[in-house]
């Protein structure tokens, strides 16, 4: 599990990347659309989503001679997992301070 969230977050950790999650989160693409909306080469888009698959946040379905990259809902629960700690952390610390202004508020 630790693995598949260090990858899930190299592959978000370019902005790069992250454009393509959100491109492929309106509709599924092949490398060719998605080279179109970057200012890169095919092969560059390619890697990117080479490590987007890594990550376990894109799948890739061949269609005859093409190769549709569809976003994967799923790989972003390892993200979600870690991020879900510090909402956690916050609203106990958050808590508490209130809990401190209504104690100070009623002396």
């Amino acid at each position: 599990m630790e693995n598949q969230t260090q990858n899930a977050f190299r592959a978000l950790a370019d902005p790069t990347r992250r454009n393509i999650v959100r491109l492929l989160s309106s509709q599924d693409m092949t490398i060719g659309q998605l080279t179109d909306r970057f200012d890169m080469t095919r092969a560059a888009v390619k890697k990117h989503l080479t490590i987007l698959s890594d990550g376990g946040l894109i799948t890739v379905e061949a269609r005859g001679r093409e190769r549709i990259n569809r976003l994967e809902p799923k790989g972003m629960a390892p993200v979600l997992d870690w991020l879900s700690y510090f909402d956690q952390f916050w609203d106990d610390r958050l808590n508490s301070l209130k809990e401190a202004i209504e104690r100070k508020q009623n002396d």
